[in-house]
């Protein structure tokens, strides 16, 4: 798993607008609460969005490693800043916080990677990922920084060179740079010299002090043109791919398999999610077929619900983003220092929501096709409907647009309102103005054919009246409700005026036997959204 956000921040994991780099990230903040409160909210940061309790929560759901994404300025001086020019100062903080995650892991006997995530200068154009500055010589652009890079590498294998727990050197992430003025990011670049010199004169350094660590090598364009690879130049290296928003076939992978099979090199996913949990499933099944090992990204990030943990945005943070999106109203420094220190409060495990249908996608998912209850639904009583079952697709529900994913040049989602779960069902906050029986989230945009299932506890056998919680824009809404063997087909005509408007639909009676049993309501009507069934004891 992927520790993203800890030493280096991406604006999309705050849910800045436009995004942002970490130094754009920490001038916004500066400009809100000064400078003095700014690196005392570093300091919090850097406390808190990795602890022993993440590690313990890894090995518990299952993980074997972590890559951890390495600031450089954690561990040296910008070249701009080095008192003389050709010296390496060296900084300890970046060593301690290393220093705590390996001991967590050991603790685990888990792996780290070490992902050189912002290298000096940055190593492509792509800032958010790598802290680039363009008024700067970038790493490409500055022998300098070169030097740096092979410099701390150097001096993290000295460190690390008789640490077991360390799984390898991931000597960069993601380049994205063109040497050939063709795609800025890299992508149609057919040589690539420059990072495989450069990747080379890195091996050489690492390897006069550490011959035992494995040394991850991605290619440019985001970690996946490999063109001009000039082979294997070190007897315990891996080729290291990503992987996104794309159909998790054979033939997506292909380019990799033929890279293994010519070089003898093997093969790492590096980097893999930000998608459906159906997606998870699909690909960490589709790459474990081939024999390939995979870390994910990230384990959390500010209220998005496609990884592990959410972290909770305080009450007030929509405030900052509004005036960091161009806003005129600036929020007073104590008000937006309260809101930021909230944050970092937010960023501690125990303080975030866990997803639990990431991880069940992620590990039960792969072999099991049963379902799971996500809560316990009792009859009597509601059934909310986004608490349908834990399970894979047409196991636990059937969504026509269950995967975000570019085929074609089309576009398909998985959650479109991306809040409460991560599979192919939208899901959005309900409306409390109409809706009187709010139960927060509510499943919408529900087409003809989709259904969901749940695991249902019927405490006594008997009658029951069935209601059902229903919107639409359609003048007949139809749907059928199965439980057991008992099946219910509603067709509900509504006045126009009532359109668009939440009603409660009377289903009529059902006749029910006491215990376990499975429900499933199946929708034969486009655009509409569900709240809940609702079983009265007759």
């Amino acid at each position: 798993m992927g520790l993203g956000g800890w030493m280096l921040q991406e604006g999309y994991m705050l849910r800045m607008p436009g995004g942002g780099s970490q130094q754009q990230i920490k001038a916004k903040i500066t400009d809100l609460i000064g400078a003095e409160l700014c690196e005392k909210f570093y300091e919090k940061w850097l406390s808190n969005h990795v602890t022993k309790t993440d590690i313990d929560s890894l090995a518990k759901w299952g993980f074997n490693s972590v890559r951890l994404p390495m600031h450089y300025n954690l561990f040296t001086l910008p070249i701009e800043l080095e008192p003389h020019p050709n010296e390496n100062t060296w900084l300890s903080k970046g060593f301690e916080l290393t220093d705590s995650l390996v001991s967590w892991c050991k603790a685990n006997n888990m792996y780290v990677i070490l992902d050189l995530h912002a290298a000096p200068g940055g190593q492509g154009k792509d800032a958010n990922i790598s802290d680039y500055d363009s008024t700067k010589p970038s790493l490409w652009e500055s022998d300098l920084n070169k030097k740096k890079t092979i410099a701390l590498w150097a001096r993290i294998a000295e460190h690390y060179k008789d640490e077991p727990n360390i799984g390898g050197y991931d000597l960069l992430n993601e380049p994205n740079w063109t040497f050939e003025n063709k795609d800025i990011h890299g992508r149609e670049d057919l040589l690539n010299k420059d990072i495989w010199d450069l990747y080379i004169e890195i091996s050489k350094a690492i390897r006069k002090v550490d011959k035992k660590h494995i040394l991850f090598i991605e290619g440019n364009g985001w970690a996946n043109n490999f063109n001009g690879l000039p082979g294997k130049w070190d007897d315990n290296m891996v080729l290291s791919f990503h992987k996104y928003w794309n159909p998790n076939t054979q033939q997506s992978i292909g380019p990799f398999l033929k890279l293994r099979k010519k070089y003898d090199i093997p093969l790492w996913l590096g980097e893999s999610g930000e998608n459906s949990n159906k997606w998870f499933t699909d690909c960490i099944r589709l790459v474990e077929k081939n024999h390939i090992g995979w870390s994910w990204w990230p384990l959390k990030k500010v209220s998005s619900v496609v990884n592990p943990l959410t972290i909770s945005a305080p009450v007030g943070y929509d405030q900052l983003l509004k005036y960091w999106e161009g806003g005129n109203l600036k929020p007073s420094k104590d008000f937006a220092a309260e809101v930021l220190f909230k944050l970092t409060d937010n960023l501690k495990t125990e303080n975030c929501a866990f997803n639990e249908g990431v991880i069940d996608a992620m590990f039960r998912q792969r072999f099991e096709t049963n379902t799971l209850p996500y809560t316990n639904n009792f009859i009597p009583g509601k059934i909310y409907g986004v608490n349908y079952d834990l399970g894979y697709y047409k196991k636990a529900y059937f969504d026509s647009d269950n995967e975000n994913i570019m085929v074609e040049g089309k576009r398909t989602f998985g959650n479109r309102g991306n809040m409460f779960r991560n599979d192919g069902v939208d899901i959005k906050n309900s409306d409390n103005q109409q809706n009187k029986f709010n139960n927060r989230f509510h499943v919408f945009s529900i087409n003809a054919g989709e259904w969901l299932k749940f695991t249902v506890n019927i405490n006594k056998s008997g009658k029951y009246q069935l209601l059902a919680r229903i919107k639409s824009n359609a003048a007949t809404v139809k749907f059928n409700v199965f439980l057991g063997r008992k099946v219910k087909k509603i067709e509900f005509i509504q006045h126009s005026n009532n359109a668009n408007y939440w009603q409660t639909i009377d289903c009529g009676v059902i006749e029910l036997e006491k215990g376990e049993s499975q429900l499933r309501i199946e929708f034969a009507s486009n655009d509409v959204e569900f709240d809940f069934l609702e079983f009265i004891e007759k």
